[in-house]
Formats: structure tokens, sequence, C-alpha cells
């Protein structure tokens, strides 16, 4: 297999883009750099994108890995036929070449290798030859009685070559790969409740799977992965079957090739080759296949989640105090300013009940937002959230609408609380006022913030802790990757978690950074890295474009131009008579229509720069120091309050999508529960990915379809809304 062809023709990339990719990616550059600066070379490959080919070169290299340790194993045992090298080189699966293998493994003891010790594979190999005019079965077996070797009877040896025969007919790759496609086309699984599940499953979490029952084609990848936890729990009992009828008679088609005197010994040999050998093992691996495609989907759920949560817009130039809400250990309160710098901590107990402790928060709270100016308050939403927002509500009233408050998703808040990192960052404050910091500092920059925290515990995903950690960890650090990437960082003010995410860079060198910046004080120019210990050239071309700094003594330091595209630029500038003070003070208004008029591919000749390049700077140029974050919707604010008992069934109302799953989306509405829009309320059209049609963090119009009130359920939809 030519692996680089493969590629080319899997991502419909031309042969010279393919072999670059490749080569780029061999030669240990990011993805991040790849997609942001070699567009010439790449075709313009977007970076997820470009992740799932690399994700599909290692399986593809892996494979060919793979097939060649089976070849010189097969070539050693000197087994091997030109029929089997086809075979292997045309395997485009490992589970293909592992089938090929299957019948030359060194097998552990089982009925058919003691039956080849008996000295009875002969006659295994007689029956399978189905001569027409073959010798009776019994005359054959009375040759291969052999006391000294155990076969004492006639019935010894056929029944030891019919072990024989059963695990030829399993080890057979084309039965196998036959039998594979019939499973994964009239496979059902189904489940039922283990004896004593009822009190297993007091909850009724798995009432749904108690007796269920559907066809593997329709499965969706959640209920996969509940069934599985179900049976992890001993909760469920679950099988995946295909009609048998249908299984024996393609095992039998296979083997049996007409009339014979051992066509029945064949015909028992092939039902006893599927239920003892061929279905338990089939069974396993498409189960394995579900749980895989599952994973591989919730994992993707997952980073779908994650990429517009890290992405969120910022709340700059704004003093938040951060609230976290609490009962008998009250709420912990900490301010921070518009650089995330803690001004004051405190705690109060508004919800432990009672006017007096009421009015002595509202007295703590009023002296802080005066004295420190707050402009928003953040508040967590967990336990006590509701009555937290709703003495907020309150006391905010009193500022006439200078000053608003918003509920923060503080998922994964504790987490960076308790780690050696927030210990690290705030060694003087407890658990919980560096929730309140958290808090406080995921509105002001929510990447900054969120990539402190492990992403699994950042609560938008589904079945997160049942994922492969290390697939979940390399998906999902690719992902926080990309966005911080896309960003950009500040590099005079970016913590040492921030750095190490950038291209180039990882968290021993971040730290050296962050250490030569305390030492020598702030970066002057980028040039500058490269006197950081251990971030040598290659460190440098991959990050540098990435880094940012603001107010040094080079503009194109405060964009995501490349240092080795910074005398193309200048050249570009002169051409058009700009100057360095004209890109400082946003003067280049009129740059892309004269780049038009005067002809890219002119320009980028004369500039010495790629085409896309020539795009990339222009832009640059005209927005120094700009966030992509800036263009999105900003964070909504309240100043009012509603409670479950406010809403009632027709009400539209907006609300923030929260998490998107499989089966629809989460949306905070602002009473403390979030609402489910199912996927069947989505749209007025057929929805098959919710993700098509919402993303964490977007501001949305819903219906109140229904609310229990006993299981504190709301039910949402957004169809007929425009």
């Amino acid at each position: 297999m030519n692996v680089n062809e493969k590629i080319m023709q899997e991502f419909s990339l031309t042969k010279e883009h393919a072999d670059n990719i490749i080569s780029l990616l061999d030669d240990g550059n990011t993805v991040p750099f790849i997609a942001r600066y070699r567009k010439e070379l790449t075709g313009h490959i977007d970076d997820q994108v470009l992740r799932s080919l690399l994700d599909r070169l290692n399986y593809l290299r892996n494979l060919e890995k793979r097939k060649q340790e089976i070849e010189k194993s097969i070539t050693e045992q000197g087994k091997m036929t030109d029929e089997i090298a086809l075979a292997l080189e045309n395997a485009e699966t490992m589970t293909e070449a592992e089938d090929i293998y299957r019948p030359f493994k060194q097998k552990k003891k089982t009925r058919a290798t003691i039956a080849i010790a008996k000295g009875l594979s002969p006659l295994a190999d007689v029956i399978l030859e189905q001569n027409p005019n073959g010798a009776p079965l019994e005359e054959l077996a009375k040759e291969y009685i052999n006391l000294d070797l155990g076969v004492e009877t006639v019935k010894d040896a056929i029944s030891g070559a019919s072990d024989i025969i059963a695990e030829k007919i399993s080890d057979d790759a084309d039965i196998r790969k036959a039998l594979r496609k019939i499973f994964l086309r009239l496979g059902v699984l189904s489940s039922s409740y283990q004896k004593d599940a009822t009190e297993k499953d007091k909850t009724g979490v798995y009432e749904t799977y108690k007796e269920f029952s559907e066809p593997i084609g329709q499965l969706k990848s959640h209920r996969v992965l509940a069934v599985n936890r179900g049976e992890k729990e001993d909760v469920l009992k679950v099988k995946l079957e295909i009609p048998e009828v249908v299984a024996f008679n393609t095992v039998k088609k296979a083997v049996v090739k007409g009339e014979s005197p051992y066509k029945e010994t064949l015909v028992l040999s092939c039902e006893d080759a599927y239920k003892r050998l061929i279905e338990p093992s089939i069974e396993r691996e498409i189960r394995n296949l579900l749980t895989e495609n599952a994973q591989e989907k919730a994992i993707q759920t997952f980073e779908c989640n994650l990429r517009p949560l890290l992405m969120q817009a910022p709340l700059k130039g704004k003093v938040v105090m951060g609230f976290d809400p609490g009962v008998r250990t009250g709420c912990k309160i900490a301010v921070v300013d518009e650089t995330g710098k803690v001004l004051g901590k405190t705690v109060v107990y508004p919800t432990l009940g009672g006017d007096k402790r009421i009015q002595d928060a509202k007295v703590e709270l009023k002296k802080f937002i005066d004295a420190f100016n707050v402009d928003v308050i953040a508040i967590g939403n967990g336990t006590a959230s509701k009555e937290s927002e709703i003495f907020i509500a309150d006391l905010i009233k009193d500022y006439k609408g200078k000053v608003s408050y918003i509920v923060v998703s503080e998922a994964g808040a504790s987490v960076y609380s308790a780690s050696e990192l927030g210990a690290k960052e705030f060694p003087t404050f407890d658990v919980s006022e560096r929730s309140a910091v958290s808090i406080a500092r995921r509105l002001q920059d929510p990447l900054a913030e969120l990539i402190k925290i492990d992403p699994k515990s950042i609560g938008v995903g589904q079945y997160q802790h049942d994922m492969p950690v290390a697939r979940l960890d390399e998906v999902l650090g690719g992902t926080v990757e990309d966005c911080v990437n896309s960003v950009g960082v500040d590099l005079n003010t970016a913590s040492a978690s921030l750095l190490s995410y950038v291209s180039g860079l990882n968290k021993s060198i971040a730290q050296n950074v962050i250490e030569y910046r305390d030492k020598n004080g702030k970066f002057v120019t980028r040039a500058e890295l490269l006197k950081v210990k251990k971030l040598g050239e290659k460190a440098y071309t991959q990050c540098a474009g990435f880094l940012r700094i603001s107010g040094g003594s080079n503009i194109l330091d405060n964009t995501a131009v490349h240092p080795e595209s910074y005398e193309g630029a200048e050249k570009l500038l002169k051409i058009f008579g700009y100057t360095d003070e004209d890109v400082k003070n946003n003067k280049l208004g009129s740059l892309s229509d004269k780049i038009k008029a005067y002809g890219v591919q002119k320009l980028s000749k004369e500039c010495g720069l790629g085409e896309d390049t020539v795009i990339d700077v222009s832009e640059e140029l005209m927005k120094p120091g700009r966030d992509v974050r800036d263009s999105l919707p900003a964070p909504v604010l309240r100043s009012d309050i509603l409670s479950l008992s406010d809403l009632k069934e027709g009400m539209i109302i907006s609300g923030v999508v929260r998490n998107v799953t499989d089966f629809g989306a989460f949306v905070d509405i602002g009473v403390h529960q979030d609402g489910l829009v199912h996927i069947s309320e989505l749209s007025d059209t057929f929805v098959k990915n919710p993700q098509s049609v919402v993303t964490v963090g977007q501001s949305v119009q819903v219906r109140v379809k229904g609310i229990d009130t006993k299981k504190n359920r709301i039910s949402l939809s957004m169809r007929g809304i425009k």
C-alpha cells in the first residue's frame, strides 16, 4: 500500500499537497503551524482536517507495519504463498490483516491442537477434500485408532478430526469477513435486566434498556455507551445476535462443496465452528467495534462542544466579582480587575436563611462593589446558585443598571481549585476562594482560564469518563491547542498553562519563558525568545507567529505575521507608501482594495511571499493585536430573575446553549435547571446531527414545551420560532 497515495485519495488532495503535508508532519511541524503558515504547500488545509489526516496517517502506517510483521512470521514458518501475500497486500484494515494471520498464530491448547497432537490432521484433510468417491468415514477413521495417543474408538477419531475442521473453518478469513458483514447488516443488540437489577437500579437510570432491542444499523452511539455501562454495573444483560439460519447457511456454503460421504460430518463441523468458535468471537469483535465507534462519536461531540466553549467572546475591560455559591460554608467572593488581578475577597452568608444574614451580606458586597467599581457579578451555577441569583438580582437594583450579573458554568472550577496549579497561583487562598477567582476570570477570558482545567471536567460531553483516556486526551488536547493558537497569546501576560499549548512549546519550555520574563522583564521583541533556555531555532519557528507583544519595538510582533515574512511585509507596506506608524494607528483602511487592484500574483513575486501569505499578511497589517473572538456575540448579562414558577407552557424565552449531545441540546434559560431541546424539536426540518444546528455558548430563542416540577425537568422547543 502506498500510504501517501491513500491519503491523497481519501482527503481529495493533489499528490503534491499530500506529499508536502506528510513531509511537514514528519519533519516535526505542528498542526497549527502547518495550517497557518504553510498554506501554499498544503492547498489551504485547515487544522481540523489536518488532525483527521494525521490520525489516518498514523493508522495506515501502523497497518503497514503490522502487515510486514505478519508477512515475516508466515514466511519464517515456511507457509507463505502468492495467494496469502496478495490478500495481505490488499488488506485495508487491522481486522482483515489479523484474519489472514489467524491460522498461522501460535495457539494455546484447544480441542483442535489436542486432536492434531493425536495425529488426526490427515483424517481432517481427507474429509475436507470431499471426494465424492471416497471411502466411508468409519473405515478411514479405523486407521487412526491409537491407544497410546488416546484415540480409542472410531468415534474419537471422527470427533477429533471434526474439532480440527471446526477450527480451520473458524480461522478462514473469507468466512469471518462474510459473517462480520451479516452481523453489521442483520445484527440486533438487545438488553434486559439482570437478576436483582431493580434493586441496583433504584433510580431507574437503565429503565429504558430493561427490555431493549434495536438493529445495529439504527443504534445511536449514546445507546451503545448506555447499555455498556449498564452491563459493566451488572444491571443489564446484553446480547448481539443474527438469524442463525443465515449464519449457518453462510458457513455451509463456503465449506460444503457437494455430495460426499463426509457431508454430514462437515455440516456438523460448520455448526460447531459457528456456535462454539465464530459467533462468540465475532460478537466480541462487533461489540468492540460498536463501542469504539460510539466512543469516537462521543469524543467528537465533546470536541465540537469544547471548541465553541473555549472560543466564547471574552468580556474585556470589566471589573468582575466572582460569586461561588454555598450554604453552610457561605458564598465565597473574589473581585478581579480588568487584567484578572485579584483586588479583594470575602465570605458572605445570604443563602443560609435569616434576614439579618441577607442584610449583612448586602452591606458587605456593596462595600466591595463601590470600592472596586465592580461592573459585573459572575455567579457559579452550582449548589445554591438559584438562591444566590435571587439575592444578587435584588442587590443590584440599587445600582440602576450600572451593575449586571451573569450565571457562569462552574464545571471544573473545584478541580482547578484543588489542583497543584491552583495552589501555585494562590498559595494563601483556600480551595473555595480559588473557585471564586476562577469563576470571575472565566467570564473575562474563557480560553485563558478553562485551559487550566482538565477538559474532561469542563462538563460539555457525554459518557466522557467511559472514554479511552489516551484518545480523549489526544483529541481534546489538539482542540485546545488549535483554539489557543487561532487566538494568539500575549507573551508578556500569559500564564505557563496557556503558553504550554502554543505551537512548538511544552510545559517545560513554557515555564522557562515565564522564568526568563520574571528575571529580565517584559519581552520587547519576538527574537528575544531565542534567549530562553531550551527554546531553539526549530521551536522558535513553530511558536513565534502565535505569540504577541503589545507595545514592543516592532509593530509586526503584535500580529500573526510570522517573523519569516517580516521582510516581505515591509516590502508590501513600502509598495503602497505605508509606514509602521500607519499600521500602529490603524490607517491601512484601503489596503485590501489596493492589493486587489495591484494584483496578488504580481505582489507575491515582488514581496517574495506566497499568494495566500500576501492575503494573510495584509489582513494582519490592517488589524494589529486583533482578537478573533471579538467578532463573536458577547456574553448575555442580566439584571432580573426568573424562577421555575414563572415559566408557562408556550412562553418564548432567550437562553444560552450549555451542552450539545446526540439526542439534543441543554439550554440555560435562567431558572437554574437547564431545559432540554430534544433533537426532534431543534428545527422545523429533519435534524440528523444537533451540532449542525446549535453550538455551546450560542444564544437561542426557545419555547417552553413542558414543565415537570416533581422531576425538575423542562422540555423546550425551537420549532416554529423565527
